[in-house]
């Protein structure tokens, strides 16, 4: 007869439970290059080819038009990207936005114009549409930035910020006297308030988006010196592709670095997952026959502890 000891170290390994393992929290960011209902680029094209004003530029109107085919084909990338969350630029409306991201719950951006920023947001994830951050717009209240927050009621509550900043400044000194630089400088300040508030609540955070400027250099440049706000010190966020090497969408795309990023707060470092920031790219030839995006997905992974350390 074996002892209640002997017993107990023969059977102790096996009654071990572990506990299952977190699954990753992924989020993303794509801007979709004038997603917009069939209806708005019809009557655009009319408009354009009877000499009218129209909601878009008439060069979008008569040589970007997509189809189902090309609806399809997005929504095909979407379900291969797998994200819990998307951050998403340049979409017009809820209803388009669904034909991409099915299975998803839409928060857009009010505001003028056919592009928004926004998000898709798995149903299984509890989550709450916020209000758009208005001194992010162009002027007016166009493309404004848009938040949404993530376990909203729990400890473990995170803010997610979609943006879509100006375009026409990418590689201009800041201080440049032209409209685009100018917007893009009182963009850049407005933006740093909003990461200085959510720092001083201690609070996590990650901005997403179509920032249309690189952080690539020997140096930070003006735009994010303004940004973050550093005086000696170090950022209050991290840029989740710090060491990775730029890699176009496809053969002829174009850029040439990386102006769509995640800026992760230092307080949801240690969460992310080593490696796991990944652009999917687009096949060539599936980049010519189908009418895409310019840019492509951009994804990361995080493990998420069940309340702030």
């Amino acid at each position: 007869m074996l002892t209640g000891a002997l017993l107990l170290l023969l059977s102790g390994p096996a009654s071990v439970r572990r506990a299952p393992a977190a699954e990753p929290l992924r989020l993303a960011t794509w801007n979709m290059e004038w997603l917009l209902t069939p209806e708005t680029e019809q009557a655009a094209r009319l408009a354009c080819r009877a000499g009218h004003r129209t909601a878009l530029p008439c060069d979008v109107a008569l040589e970007q038009a997509r189809d189902s085919a090309d609806l399809a084909q997005l929504a095909r990338h979407a379900r291969l990207v797998g994200a819990d969350v998307f951050a998403f630029q340049e979409v017009e409306s809820v209803s388009i936005a669904q034909r991409v991201f099915k299975g998803y719950d839409i928060c857009i951006a009010p505001g003028r114009g056919v592009q928004h920023v926004g998000f898709a947001v798995r149903r299984s994830l509890a989550h709450r549409c916020g209000q758009p951050v208005e001194s992010l717009s162009l002027g007016g209240t166009q493309r404004p930035g848009l938040i949404v927050t993530l376990q909203p009621d729990s400890p473990a509550r995170i803010e997610l910020l979609a943006v879509h900043l100006k375009s026409g400044c990418a590689d201009d000194d800041l201080a440049t006297p032209s409209t685009a630089c100018s917007i893009l400088a009182r963009q850049a300040g407005a933006l740093h308030q909003w990461l200085a508030a959510q720092t001083a609540r201690q609070s996590r955070f990650i901005v997403l988006g179509d920032f249309n400027r690189s952080n690539r250099g020997p140096q930070p440049d003006a735009f994010w010196r303004m940004l973050s706000g550093e005086e000696g010190g170090e950022a209050p966020y991290v840029h989740a592709d710090a060491g990775v090497a730029y890699r176009n969408c496809y053969v002829g795309a174009p850029f040439s670095r990386a102006i769509d990023h995640l800026l992760v707060a230092r307080t949801l470092q240690k969460a992310m997952i080593a490696g796991s920031y990944r652009r999917f790219g687009y096949g060539n030839l599936e980049a010519i026959r189908y009418r895409l995006s310019d840019h492509c997905p951009v994804r990361i992974s995080l493990i998420l502890p069940s309340a702030p350390k």
